[in-house]
């Protein structure tokens, strides 16, 4: 089947496109991406501003026609950190559901980290043993820990690049004081989610996913992106602060003129490096694999986990919805617990 996922982050929106089979590694088709922002299209009291509300339903619609035109039988849409903050969230979502339809699903920080994991872990398989997963996102954090499928601890924290950038730093590049300030905070706030996830004893392999971790690892020597996803890419603790005493001192200008660095997100790699090295710092890891699959991966695996259950239980394989009516599909994803325990 032909699987549409569309993920409406902080940064971008993100229609990503795969032909999957229960069982089969799913297999990108055609991936598009628009620099929506959306977390900078905020007004003072946290809401989501027209403009953005206006963009986001132009692009839901763009994304939703590619989806139909590609040949998606069905079409997750998802929704993370910008919407699941923003005060008039459920205003925002209703507009799109009715303007679009789409109905987008805003995902829980806690299963945004579950589902990664659950990439992370069919990408590396029991091989890996006790994995540690990060995720740094434009709006949160995610980590998570664990032997199985399913972690055995897993947590989201508002630390993501962008908002951190926003919040904490006022100059071009951000001065030496204000670095230290979100080196202390960052520290602050990582040791109790930290704490939860040792006590799942240390990892055997500990993995980075994301936009901000691959740059960081390209710009510490990583293989490029035309080596293909397969390229072994590692991140270091000493490679990380060799690059943070080198990065801090650039401006978003300069930044964006480095290889592996997207340049509408240069003006974020600073805060990125600071909480990837508080991050490592916190969970005693001194070393990261950097892994292609994260939360879309996740998503798309679990999708065909309950087609597989479906199809065992009922006898019927649900591969015959249409894009328009597949986005309420994801409902069935997004209370996670219930699923793995019930």
């Amino acid at each position: 089947m032909r699987l549409g996922v569309l993920d409406v982050g902080s940064n971008t929106v993100h229609l990503l496109v795969v032909d999957a089979q229960r069982g089969g590694h799913p297999t990108p088709m055609t991936s598009e991406k628009d620099e929506l922002r959306l977390a900078e299209n905020l007004d003072a009291s946290g809401a989501i501003t027209r403009a953005g509300a206006d963009a986001l339903v132009r692009t839901v619609l763009k994304a939703n026609a590619s989806a139909a035109e590609a040949g998606c039988t069905d079409l997750l849409a998802f929704a993370t950190s910008a919407l699941r903050d923003a005060r008039n969230s459920a205003e925002v979502l209703a507009r799109v559901r009715d303007e679009t339809g789409v109905a987008l699903q805003v995902l829980p920080g806690e299963d945004e980290a579950r589902y990664t994991f659950l990439a992370v872990r069919r990408w590396y398989g029991w091989s890996a043993g006790r994995l540690l997963v990060l995720d740094i996102g434009g709006g949160s954090l995610e980590l998570a820990a664990g032997r199985d499928e399913h972690p055995a601890a897993a947590a989201s924290l508002p630390l993501g690049a962008g908002r951190l950038t926003r919040d904490w730093f006022r100059s071009d590049p951000p001065s030496r004081r204000e670095i230290d300030t979100l080196r202390a905070h960052l520290d602050e706030q990582l040791e109790p989610a930290a704490r939860r996830l040792r006590r799942v004893g240390a990892p055997e392999l500990a993995v980075g996913t994301s936009k901000t971790f691959r740059s960081l690892a390209r710009l510490t020597g990583a293989a490029p992106s035309s080596a293909g996803p397969r390229a072994r890419r590692r991140l270091t603790d000493v490679g990380l602060r060799q690059l943070g005493a080198f990065i801090t001192r650039m401006s978003a200008g300069d930044l964006a003129e480095l290889e592996g660095v997207s340049p509408s997100r240069a003006h974020q790699l600073v805060a990125g490096a600071l909480v990837a090295e508080a991050s490592m710092r916190a969970l005693r890891v001194t070393e990261l694999e950097i892994c292609p699959w994260a939360l879309r991966e996740g998503v798309i695996l679990r999708r065909l986990d309950t087609l597989e259950t479906s199809s065992r239980t009922d006898g019927l394989a649900q591969t015959d919805r249409s894009a328009q009516d597949a986005p309420a599909a994801l409902g069935r994803l997004t209370s996670y617990e219930a699923r793995c325990t019930g």
